[in-house]
């Protein structure tokens, strides 16, 4: 017996009923908060940090907070949906994440908004697979790639238009508004899952065979493993005691959860579909996808505000290039999909974000937004191509009764790649910036002519402007010192849009192995 109410399935594959469509929608909608969520509070993190009192390394456990309990609580999902019902769940933690919300604008210091941080990443992060087992267990097969189309939205539309839309709120209200703007689509949201979705009966005797060691082991290796991403750059790795100790408890509870869940006969979350060619094959790609992804809407915004000295509001503007042109290529990916081989789809949208990074990697400290609009657009030609036949690819094929698992599995994956991009994003930029660094400063050598030179010229600028002769002379050589680490710096965020041209060129080897898929509609056998 699988989870599915059979009943509730449309009879006929050209015949979906509004009803179904609306429930289909309102979980996207939900999908869509979670994942903007992140990138719209990011955006007023230095607002937020200010009005709290916290530090640049307290302050980043606000956005570490949800991000570890967002991470913990995905896998859980497809279990937990079919103990209290898919309905049911999503209602309660749609009402609870806008609470949390609320209780994130209220926050009187900064313990108090990462506890509701946490919080509202544990009910938010529901909402991303949910709404995947929504389509795969909904809609008929025919019908899926126009719901996966709509997930795929929020995907990749989400994290480009949060930075724009969390800085205009910051900009002309304030960063409370980050959180309030949850309260009016999440209210969509509840009457639409409440309309839309049909009443499955609970399936409580499953907590009396419930996988407790399995969730125990996932839930303390993936937060550990969340917080040593998330925070191993700023602590400088394992120089920190506390980053070793919680990687080596990663290692460990992993290698159970993956013991456990492998050998279990009634595991909470399917880790078999790995086995599965296309799925195991797409989710290398899709952790790819999230380095791309993730990455980008990291160091793109960071070269922005450190080289060009870009406010939240203007970094928004520059990445909204890459998000609203896919709303209009989303809609057309599913009739594509009936004429072109998704495998084909999929290797054209890698190649486009991989050229799109690659065009990034050609920054000069004059590069802006007239310059970077180009390489946003060819991103959001490649991203909606990824995304949907993807999906499509990795879940052909799979039982009804996997639906939940492969959803939580496969949106694990792409923001484990995220976090994993942002990582190593981080370290390379902070070590190929001093690589960089020490590479120039032997040229601008102190005892090079050409060096001597610039310095007697910009003493002479300074002494003009009113510096005495000694003072005009440090002004010169701290003038030459700025420019050696701003180039230095512009060459390691080019080194960082080739790291991710080339992640996402390698996944694409996986794609030559995908098994032919026959028909794009027939995403979960029924």
């Amino acid at each position: 017996m699988t989870n599915l109410n059979i009943a509730s399935q449309p009879s006929s594959p050209s015949q979906v009923p509004l009803r179904t469509w609306i429930g289909v929608l309102a979980s996207m909608l939900g999908a869509f908060m979670a994942v903007l969520d992140i990138q719209i509070t990011n955006a007023s993190l230095q607002d937020i940090q200010a009005s709290l009192g916290a530090s640049l390394d307290e302050g980043s456990w606000i956005s570490t907070s949800y991000l570890v309990a967002e991470i913990v609580v995905i896998p859980l999902t497809g279990w937990l949906s079919r103990v209290f019902s898919l309905r049911r769940y999503l209602l309660i933690n749609t009402a609870l994440f806008i609470f949390f919300s609320i209780c994130c604008a209220s926050s009187w210091n900064l313990n108090s908004m990462i506890v509701f941080r946490a919080l509202q990443g544990f009910t938010g992060g529901v909402l991303i697979p949910s709404a995947m087992t929504v389509v795969l267990t909904s809609l008929p097969a025919a019908k899926q790639p126009a719901g996966l189309a709509a997930f795929g939205m929020t995907a990749v539309f989400a994290p480009s238009i949060g930075p724009t839309l969390g800085g205009w709120l910051t900009e002309n209200f304030s960063w409370h508004y980050s959180f309030y703007i949850n309260i009016f689509p999440g209210i969509l949201m509840l009457a639409g899952v409440w309309y839309g979705i049909y009443q499955q009966k609970p399936q409580f005797e499953l907590l009396k065979q419930g996988d407790w060691w399995g969730i125990a082991s996932m839930a303390i290796g993936l937060s550990s493993l969340q917080v040593v991403l998330e925070e191993g750059s700023r602590k400088d790795w394992f120089g920190s005691p506390l980053i070793t100790r919680l990687a080596v408890m990663s290692v460990i509870f992993l290698l159970l959860f993956f013991a456990i869940e492998l050998t279990r006969k009634q595991p909470f979350i399917n880790l078999r579909l790995l086995r599965d060619r296309n799925f195991g094959l797409a989710t290398i790609v899709n952790v790819s996808l999230g380095v791309g992804l993730y990455g980008s809407i990291y160091i793109l915004p960071l070269y922005l505000a450190q080289i060009q000295a870009y406010n939240a509001l203007q970094i928004g503007q520059v990445l909204i290039w890459a998000g609203v042109p896919q709303l209009f290529i989303i809609p057309f990916i599913p009739k594509l999909m009936q004429r072109i081989d998704v495998r084909l789809m999929v290797a054209v949208g890698v190649s486009l974000f991989a050229i799109s990074a690659f065009m990034n990697a050609k920054l000069t400290y004059q590069t802006g937004y007239d310059q970077l609009i180009w390489s946003q657009l060819v991103r959001s030609m490649g991203q909606p191509l990824i995304m949907v036949p993807l999906t499509s690819i990795a879940t052909a094929g799979l039982a009804a009764k996997d639906a939940g698992s492969a959803s939580g599995l496969f949106n694990m994956m792409r923001n484990l790649g995220g976090s994993i991009g942002i990582a190593s994003l981080a370290t390379l930029l902070s070590n190929r910036e001093q690589f960089h660094s020490n590479q120039l400063g032997t040229s601008v050598s102190l005892y090079s002519q050409a060096t001597q030179e610039r310095i007697n010229q910009l003493t002479q600028y300074f002494t003009s402007r009113g510096s005495d002769l000694s003072t005009a002379q440090e002004q010169a050589i701290k003038s030459i010192d700025s420019v050696v680490r701003r180039e230095a710096f512009v060459m390691a965020f080019n080194d960082c849009f080739y790291f991710i041209g080339i992640a996402l060129l390698l996944s694409g080897v996986a794609i030559l192995f995908f098994k032919k898929v026959k028909s794009p509609g027939k995403a979960v056998a029924h």
